[in-house]
């Protein structure tokens, strides 16, 4: 615009009619206008942007590994028949808890006690028979001895009697197999636990080796969890003596995140590990224990099993929002004592919570930019004003490998 307003007054000059002298003043009047108003001031600097730094924190921070799991009862008791006949009873409402020893389902029980009192007949009977055949015996060994009878009568008369004896000895055998299967008439719960819906009714016939329901112990109940093969064999190589990897696996204490975020009050210890790697999946399966007072938990259900496996000494931490990642690159900008920044390249370590571990890259007490980042370059001099960290979760709760 003054360009144009300059080119219209030196126009006007040119067109105003007047001598040489009076021409020339007033062009050169007219030009020093001009360019007085066509001349630009240098603007001055932008302010310094201000930032929100924190400093770079050391201590000792606990890892956590964390995986996916699922609920299984610690004993899993399918109930099945053992001997064959009619269901006469149901004593147990389904669903509920039951003791060791209590009674789940009756089957008719007159077959069985008439197999058995027959059975006791036939003992007697044989035992007889065993008894007279060694008294047989006795005197046959007597008349040998006084050498009225021949050695071969003895002989038989002493053969008969072993024989008789077995024979009672079988039917004994008789007689307590059945007892066992007029008692497998009353079936009853192997262990306390919740009993499952039932399979069969009241009236059915059942054959030995039917199902009937299942009793599972919930308390103390398992968490089953798989570790990958190269984790594990970064743990038995840490611990490669069997004492001392004992030891460290009593000390280990599980957390169960349930499927609504909470955390299970209760924690649990180490069960057992799988005898070998899973060939399929590459992983080894583990099982934790946990308690359960009042059967809150079922097997089946889905949860995070969160184990603390270390604690990393004197660990560098910095909030992660500070960190910026590029292509696989991690960087932040550090505020030195001038407040100039520097765009430094960082080692990351594990996550913890809302901070990062920092392997290599820093120093304790470095102040770094956590809020403003995309406003430095490197050099830039920046305001620092001191920036509060968020309010930290439940302590590990997102404390995991990633």
């Amino acid at each position: 615009m003054k360009s144009y307003r300059t080119e219209r007054m030196v126009l006007s000059c040119k067109r105003a009619p007047a001598s040489m002298s009076k021409l020339s003043f007033t062009l050169g009047t007219c030009m020093i206008v001009g360019l007085t108003g066509c001349g630009k001031k240098t603007p001055p600097p932008p302010p310094a942007p201000e930032v929100l730094v924190t400093e770079v924190k050391q201590q000792d921070v606990p890892i956590y590994n964390e995986y996916v799991g699922q609920l299984d009862g610690s004993v899993n008791a399918t109930i099945q028949a053992r001997v064959q006949g009619y269901l006469v009873s149901q004593n147990y409402k389904e669903g509920q808890l039951v003791k060791k020893g209590d009674v789940l389902f009756q089957i008719d029980r007159r077959p069985f006690e008439a197999a058995l009192a027959q059975a006791k007949a036939a003992f007697l009977q044989a035992d007889a028979s065993a008894k007279q055949a060694e008294l047989n015996g006795q005197r046959a060994t007597e008349l040998f001895q006084r050498k009225v009878s021949s050695e071969q009568e003895r002989d038989n008369a002493v053969q008969s009697a072993v024989a008789a004896r077995a024979q009672a000895e079988a039917q004994r055998a008789a007689v307590e197999q059945a007892q066992l299967n007029l008692d497998y008439t009353t079936i009853v719960a192997p262990v306390d636990g919740i009993a499952g819906l039932t399979r069969v009714q009241v009236g059915d016939l059942m054959s030995a080796g039917t199902v009937l329901t299942t009793v599972t112990k919930v308390d103390p109940i398992k968490a089953f969890f798989t570790v990958s093969e190269q984790r594990y064999g970064e743990y038995a190589k840490r611990y490669a003596d069997p004492e001392e990897r004992a030891a460290h696996e009593k000390e280990l204490r599980f957390e169960l995140i349930l499927v609504d975020g909470s955390t299970y009050p209760h924690e649990g210890e180490m069960y057992a590990a799988e005898n070998q790697v899973d060939v399929r999946t590459g992983s080894l399966r583990v099982a934790a224990l946990f308690p359960n007072p009042g059967n809150i938990l079922r097997p089946g259900e889905f949860a995070r099993i969160r184990v603390r496996s270390d604690v990393k000494k004197g660990a560098l931490l910095v909030p992660q929002r500070a960190v910026t990642e590029l292509q696989g690159t991690y960087q932040v900008a550090v505020v030195g004592p001038d407040n100039k920044t520097h765009i430094q390249s960082l080692r990351m370590g594990r996550r913890i919570d809302h901070e990062w571990i920092v392997e290599e890259g820093l120093r304790p007490g470095d102040r770094i930019v956590v809020e403003g980042v995309q406003k430095v370059r490197e050099g830039a001099t920046v305001v620092p004003m001191p920036w509060k960290s968020p309010p930290s979760p439940s302590p590990g709760a997102s404390n995991a490998a990633r």
